[in-house]
């Protein structure tokens, strides 16, 4: 160990060899971790032959959070390519573009992204090159928040109408397989990197990692766990004219509130696996309205889930 730090002791003499040692030991003792700066990963070529498929990460950075009213100020992108596995083989292009909004950029969200009217002036995303990125081969899109990005995506370009979503945010559940939370800097860390994020498709990136991180629990990536969800039909309950009194228990439950807004009821809502459904209507009948009664419902599948558009 003596040998190792050496190095340290001449402050001009940083080798990546002698670096990456020192960061082996502390990573073998129960008493350290280490975090690795997370560096983007170069593009690459498909093989002939290989068995892939392509997916798309995406993330959006807004003037606010109204996909009704409020616009998109950029957008990154990064397109890979996955094993059946759910182990990404490999970067295939990346996509980052800024966009003007017709009002001045909030000072909030200037301060939230670091992205001011001055780095956005005269910029426009370009719909034709974000078509040609989100070509046919691409079978899944794949957001930290998809209640929030599709919305936004599906109103600017409507490619994104026609493709499968998952939620890397919702529809893993972090916790269970050891991050402390399912925020991007938590589960960046618990996969052993750090980075300095300053634009959407650098959210992508590390995004990429998490997802390529072997979970303890199952070990296998986490994709392959986020895509089996995806897959996966849910269906959601609407409890309409639910009494006022027991929204608390509701809440506890799970449920979200829609305001009425886009056409939908104004209701406590919940989306539950098909499995489950037979559960949940019961507990609706027992705990909430004490009778039986038919309740709304809708089938969701990863091309209309998180869309705006049910």
């Amino acid at each position: 160990m003596n040998a190792l730090l050496q190095p340290l002791r001449d402050e001009n003499f940083l080798d990546p060899a002698d670096l990456a040692a020192m960061a082996e030991v502390l990573r073998r003792s129960a008493d350290y971790r280490v975090l690795r700066r997370l560096l983007p990963r170069a593009a690459y070529t498909p093989a002939a032959g290989q068995e892939v498929k392509t997916a798309i990460l995406l993330d959006t950075e807004t003037t606010g959070l109204d996909h009704r009213k409020d616009e998109i100020i950029e957008l990154g992108m990064v397109k890979f390519d996955y094993a059946v596995d759910g182990h990404i083989v490999g970067v295939r292009d990346t996509f980052s573009a800024f966009n003007e909004p017709s009002v001045p950029i909030p000072a909030d969200i200037v301060a939230l992204t670091g992205i001011t009217d001055e780095m956005v002036a005269g910029h426009r995303i370009d719909e034709a090159a974000v078509n040609a990125f989100v070509d046919d081969q691409v079978v899944v899109t794949i957001a930290h928040n998809s209640a929030f990005d599709r919305k936004f995506a599906e109103r600017y370009w409507p490619v994104f109408e026609r493709k499968a979503w998952a939620c890397s945010a919702t529809e893993v559940d972090w916790r269970q397989h050891g991050f402390d939370g399912a925020k991007l800097g938590y589960l960046l860390h618990g996969a052993g990197y750090f980075h300095q994020a300053h634009r959407a498709v650098d959210d992508c990136h590390a995004l990429l990692e998490i997802l390529d991180f072997r979970l303890p629990t199952t070990g296998a990536p986490a994709l392959a766990l986020l895509l089996e969800t995806a897959r996966k039909r849910t269906v959601r309950v609407w409890a309409e004219q639910s009494p006022f009194e027991l929204k608390d228990i509701l809440k506890k439950r799970g449920y979200r509130w829609s305001d009425g807004t886009d056409g939908r009821p104004k209701s406590w809502y919940v989306d539950v696996c098909e499995s489950a459904l037979d559960e949940e209507i019961a507990f609706l009948r027992a705990e909430i309205y004490l009778c039986d009664l038919d309740l709304p419902q809708q089938m969701l599948t990863a091309f209309t889930r998180f869309s705006s558009r049910l």
